[in-house]
């Protein structure tokens, strides 16, 4: 099982090495690429170092499964070189998600889609992901109309650059602004660039990504993106009114059995989802679960997840189990 990972250097290639040696994929040959100027460099997986290799050389190799974190531009080039030359794509970037072609998986709601002539499969959105995983069994159950989502995202989200920028905040350091704003002590209400519509690319990832992987046009979802300055993971304020009503007992014990989600809801102990408890962590944790009181059938929930791993490495790395057992590469 020859697996490449495409961005293998930067913040989200070098946690999918960490996802795939934790979870004992069942690599036999890693083969890290990255641009031009990481060529030759080594990253190290299971104990072992691996040379940095350019995509030419990736693609000669043979991997059965590529996994990509390298940025829209350079999926929208090198992932169909890839599927060409019979490789099963898994592509982190925002370049494939919405193609109607192409697959936007979780697998904890619709790996089912997936078959072994999908070449390019997208992994979604960080944001969408955990609240996807969250809403699909509730959507089963009581059937979604309308989800309003705030949310406070970590600056890993954007990178090094900003993981950076905020420490040196802290430490009273000029550098490098990743941001048109300082973050520490600050709340920024832009996720990705302003649309015409007013809504950042981000917001409408959201909506839109949340449709196609649900798999229901009738679900309407409007969103406000902002970023904090934490790290653990992103949480999200999300309110969801339903079609029918809901046993809030029943509804808890629902997501309790939900795969990937992890209820924290014991507000008496002051018990619920926080980054700092999720950082690390492959699950989707959900809790201040309540009744809206200013509308029927409509819920208030929290929901948090570690951003770089099941918001991106961990997702993609499920999507790769899921081909193997399936037999589907």
């Amino acid at each position: 099982m020859k697996v490449a990972v495409v961005g293998a250097t930067g913040l989200v290639g070098s946690k999918m090495l960490q996802v795939l040696a934790e979870r004992n994929f069942p690599v036999t040959e890693l083969i890290p690429v990255a641009s031009e100027k990481s060529i030759g460099k080594e990253v190290e997986f299971k104990g072992k170092k691996y040379k940095v290799v350019g995509y030419e050389d990736a693609i000669a190799a043979k991997p059965v499964i590529a996994i990509f974190s390298a940025g829209g531009g350079t999926s929208l080039t090198l992932a169909p070189k890839f599927a060409a030359a019979g490789i099963t794509v898994i592509d982190n970037s925002s370049a494939w998600r919405m193609d109607p072609t192409k697959k936007l998986v979780v697998p904890e709601v619709n790996a089912g889609v997936l078959t072994a002539t999908d070449k390019i499969i997208a992994n979604p959105n960080c944001s969408t992901i955990q609240m996807v995983v969250v809403l699909k069994p509730l959507h089963d159950k009581y059937k979604i109309k309308r989800v309003v989502v705030s949310t406070y995202q970590s600056v890993t989200g954007t990178g090094v650059k900003a993981v950076e920028q905020l420490m040196n905040e802290r430490k009273g350091v000029e550098g490098e602004m990743a941001y048109k704003y300082p973050i520490d002590l600050n709340a920024i209400p832009q996720i990705d660039v302003f649309l015409e519509n007013g809504y950042t690319k981000e917001e409408m990832k959201m909506t839109h990504e949340t449709v196609k992987i649900i798999g229901d046009a009738n679900i309407k979802v409007t969103a406000t993106t902002v970023r904090i300055p934490v790290m653990g993971g992103h949480s999200e304020s999300v309110n969801i009114e339903f079609e029918n009503d809901f046993d809030l007992a029943e509804l808890r014990e629902l997501l309790s059995k939900a795969p990937g989600v992890v209820v924290q809801d014991d507000i008496a102990n002051f018990v619920y989802p926080m980054p700092l408890t999720a950082h690390e962590k492959d699950e989707t944790f959900v809790g201040r679960i309540r009744r809206d009181e200013t509308q029927p059938n409509t819920l208030n929930c929290w929901i948090v997840s570690d951003n770089l791993r099941k918001g991106a490495a961990t997702n993609a790395v499920q999507i790769a189990e899921y081909l193997l057992e399936k037999e589907l590469v």
